[in-house]
């Protein structure tokens, strides 16, 4: 799963082979296709793969907070983002999004609302963290969540910098930050 993953991050999904990807994770092509039936199927699970993962670690990123009124609630949303942007997991996601195969689609759609529950879940214990109570609905708070969490994904080219692990943009804090006082403006 990590090797396609890391294959698509670089060079797309259009230029995925099974080959390459055996190459990467130091396997045979057999062994894919003896866990695989083509890959399709191996693109498919790997989206449920990296869906599953993603959201659980956005869940456990305000766990801590629970029970407990607390503004830094935020900024451990903001180091869930930070370490998915770093991952790129989402860019992953959002890449196989546009792969035509039947089997791709349905495992995006279902990726996709799992990502919009999780978002949900999130707004609404964030809110209760603060003490707040949102004046939309959660869900349509969660579609407005997600879509900017897309964006940040797509628009951060991130770069190595002088050490092997990849910095994120300071625009990426900045924009997070003012879409959450917005985002937080929508509280009674």
């Amino acid at each position: 799963m990590d090797a396609a993953a890391r294959r698509i991050a670089s060079a797309g999904s259009a230029a995925l082979a099974l080959s390459d990807i055996a190459r990467d994770a130091g396997v045979s092509k057999a062994l894919i296709h003896y866990h695989f039936k083509d890959k399709e199927s191996l693109l498919a699970r790997l989206i449920d793969h990296l869906a599953n993962a993603i959201v659980a670690r956005e869940r456990r990123a305000l766990t801590r907070f629970e029970g407990e009124h607390n503004p830094l609630a935020v900024d451990a949303l903001w180091e869930w983002l930070e370490s998915e942007l770093r991952r790129g997991d989402i860019r992953v996601l959002l890449e196989l999004d546009s792969y035509r195969g039947a089997q791709v689609q349905a495992a995006a759609r279902e990726a996709s609302v799992r990502r919009h529950a999780a978002a949900e879940e999130s707004i609404t214990r964030l809110f209760g963290i603060l003490e707040l109570t949102p004046r939309i609905e959660a869900s349509l708070l969660a579609t407005v969540v997600v879509a900017f969490v897309d964006g940040l994904a797509i628009g951060s080219r991130i770069e190595p910098g002088e050490s092997s692990v990849p910095s994120v943009p300071t625009s990426s804090r900045i924009a997070f930050d003012v879409f959450w006082l917005a985002m937080l403006s929508l509280a009674e």
